[in-house]
């Protein structure tokens, strides 16, 4: 707790000014949901040695705080707390005939408490290292090639190919640890059709936060994957570690692991197809819709549309979104649920417990007063499976998602009121960003669930004298409130800060 207190006292005294002397915007400029924006492109260039000369690089150095405290601790639940610090260097070449390439390093060494905190049971905090790693190779850090693509862009529309960033609605950078989510595949993003934007992608691969090597989009690790990772033994508890070999994010399913697949003849390292269209052709109103596909398994297409008006200066635009999500072969390999621990012997509260043919409603108004935004949003999960989307993107984002929530479990009702003050779209605050939510989400308690209450208030502000740096404070708390998951109620606090350059 005195970490805590250190920590909010530092935001009181950074908070003191709330003007920058200067209006000139960084090289570099990290939006609030930590995406960059890069003011200081290359050149063109007009010969080969060009590509390079006119090329330039972008630094970045960066520590991130985790501190996470439940209500009440056992063997699977350790309040501890995890810090990493660390840095990136990203290369951007000059465009020659529509051609260029960039590349980056990305660095990240934790530091906690070994003896105290299992890394296995690290909530938050865990991406600023490599569960694996450190488990297998009692390695604390991570050294990766985070990027590296050739790029080729003619009228408005680009092709890149190669270890990338990719931002569509199933999957996202998500840069808010120490290192981005990548992809390897191919993208290709366009403009050139009138009030309509476009973007694809054949992804082969993926490489999670806290992964130091890719691994395969839709497949849970297990010792037939990895016959190398060791099984350990912490707290009298045995970990088996191929588990983290393989993709482990957090909303993974779990019932899709390399034995199940193979065994169901499919193939263990299927691609991921995605697509994202926008269009605003009959303004006021924005339509969007997105799909994925991994081939043999499942599939999701969102459609959703906005449509904004004023009454006087205040603008209002409501917003609803339909989720579809299609069943191949990976509910009867894996089942409904997440957990990857339902079937038709232990149907755990699923009504077809072999399927994952499900759909999420959704519906929001979005009120804007001067520099305030209003949003109150709700989401529905049809009680037939969970929603599997394991790639950063979330299907309940700029509706109910708040920060560490997952709440697209079948049978879930998510009702959110939030209010942000001083948003732009520069990715510099001049003035605090504040950004305050409540969230409830009703969950299933057939499923062994307990409703909860979701607390989150999240500060960021670039310094005054040196809009370069800039700091960031986010706390959220649940509380769940019925037994038996009341008592696991947990602060969960993140204090980050980025010097761009």
């Amino acid at each position: 707790m005195k970490k805590a207190s250190l920590i909010s006292l530092s935001v009181c005294l950074l908070g003191l000014v709330d003007s920058f002397a200067s209006d000139t915007l960084p090289r570099v400029a990290i939006k609030t949901n930590g995406q960059l924006i890069y003011n200081d492109k290359p050149k063109e260039a007009s010969s080969f040695s060009e590509i390079f000369s006119n090329g330039k690089f972008y630094g970045r150095v960066r520590t991130n705080n985790f501190y996470w405290n439940w209500r009440n601790e056992d063997m699977k639940h350790n309040s501890h707390f995890i810090g990493g610090v660390g840095g990136s260097l990203v290369y951007k070449s000059a465009a020659l005939s529509g051609f260029s390439f960039g590349a980056g390093l990305y660095y990240s060494y934790a530091y906690f408490r070994e003896t105290k905190d299992p890394y296995n049971l690290i909530k938050a905090g865990k991406d600023v290292a490599s569960r694996y790693d450190f488990l297998n190779m009692d390695r604390k850090y991570l050294a990766v090639l985070g990027q590296a693509y050739l790029d080729y862009k003619i009228s408005k529309t680009n092709i890149s190919v190669g270890r990338q960033l990719v931002d569509t609605f199933y999957t996202k950078s998500n840069d808010t640890k120490m290192i981005p989510n990548t992809f390897d595949g191919v993208v290709l993003a366009s403009k050139d059709i009138p009030s309509t934007s476009m973007q694809f992608g054949y992804l082969l691969k993926q490489k999670l936060r806290d992964h130091a090597v890719n691994h395969p989009v839709l497949m849970y690790g297990d010792s037939n994957y990895d016959s190398d990772a060791k099984v350990i033994e912490i707290n009298g508890v045995k970990v088996d570690t191929s588990k983290f070999s393989g993709n482990d994010d957090a909303a993974m399913h779990r019932g899709l692991t390399y034995t199940a697949l193979k065994n169901a003849g499919e193939d263990t390292d299927a691609p991921l197809i995605v697509g994202d269209i926008k269009n605003n052709s009959i303004k006021p109103l924005k339509a969007n819709m997105s799909f994925y596909v991994v081939p043999g398994l499942i599939s999701q297409v969102m459609g959703e549309a906005y449509y904004n008006f004023k009454v006087g200066s205040v603008s209002i635009t409501p917003g609803v979104r339909y989720i579809q999500q299609i069943d191949d072969n990976a509910g009867k390999i894996g089942g409904a649920s997440l957990s990857g621990k339902v079937n038709t012997s232990n149907p755990g509260g699923y009504k077809d417990p072999n399927s994952l043919d499900s759909y999420m409603i959704a519906a929001r108004i979005v009120t804007k007063i001067q520099n305030y935004k209003i949003n109150l949003a709700y989401t529905g999960v049809a009680d037939e499976a969970d929603l599997v989307t394991p790639w950063r993107g979330f299907p309940t984002a700029g509706y109910t998602r708040s920060m560490g929530a997952y709440n697209w479990k079948a049978n879930t009702k998510s009702y959110r009121l939030e209010v942000v003050r001083n948003a732009n779209k520069t990715g510099v605050y001049k003035n605090m960003f504040i950004q305050a939510s409540v969230l409830f989400n009703d969950y299933d308690e057939d499923k062994g669930l307990s409703d909860q209450m979701y607390y989150y208030i999240g500060f960021v502000q670039n310094l005054p004298s040196l809009p370069q740096l800039q700091w960031r404070l986010r706390l959220g708390y649940g509380d769940f409130t019925e037994a038996p998951l009341d008592k696991y109620d947990f602060l969960d606090s993140r204090f980050e800060i980025n010097y761009v350059f």
